[in-house]
C-alpha cells in the first residue's frame, strides 16, 4: 500500500467515525483510494416515497457521501461548494446501491468529482452526480497528517 493510499484509508476511517448520517443509514465505505470512494447503502422502507420509489433525497445523500469521502482523501478538510444530480432509473425498497466517486480535477482549493450510483444486483445506473469541492486550511487527520 502506498503512502497516499494509507492517508486516504486513514482519512476515510476518521471521517466515518464522526459521520452520524452514514452510520444511521447503514452506509458502508466499500473502497477508498486517493480521489476515489465507493459507498454502499441499502434502500429501506423508511426511504421510499409515496410512489413506492427511493426518495431522491436519499439518492442524493448517498452520492454526496461518496463525493465527500473521495474529496477528503488528500488529508485536507474539503466541503461541497455545489452539486448536481440527474436521476436515470428508479430504486426500490431492498435495493443495495453503490455510489462510486471519482476525482476529475483539483485546482487551487477547488475540485470536481463525478459520482455514479448503481443498483448492485443488475448494475443499472440510478443517478449521475457531479460535485464541486472547496478545501479549507484544516487537515482531516489533525496536525499529524
Amino acid at each position: 500500500m502506498s503512502a497516499a493510499d494509507e492517508v486516504a484509508r486513514r482519512c476515510a476511517e476518521t471521517m466515518y467515525g464522526r459521520d452520524r448520517v452514514a452510520g444511521d443509514l447503514g452506509m458502508e465505505v466499500a473502497g477508498i483510494a486517493p480521489g476515489e470512494a465507493r459507498v454502499r447503502m441499502a434502500v429501506t422502507g423508511a426511504m421510499v416515497n409515496g410512489h413506492g420509489l427511493a426518495h431522491g433525497g436519499y439518492l442524493f445523500l448517498l452520492a454526496d457521501s461518496a463525493f465527500a469521502y473521495a474529496c477528503n482523501t488528500h488529508d485536507r478538510v474539503t466541503v461541497a461548494a455545489a452539486a448536481d444530480i440527474v436521476f436515470t432509473a428508479p430504486a426500490y425498497d431492498g435495493d443495495l446501491l453503490e455510489a462510486v466517486a471519482t476525482e476529475r480535477t483539483r485546482f487551487g482549493r477547488g475540485g470536481v468529482y463525478d459520482v455514479t450510483v448503481r443498483r448492485v444486483s443488475d448494475g443499472a445506473v440510478i443517478a449521475e452526480f457531479r460535485g464541486t469541492s472547496r478545501s479549507r486550511d484544516e487537515r482531516v487527520l489533525g496536525n499529524g497528517g
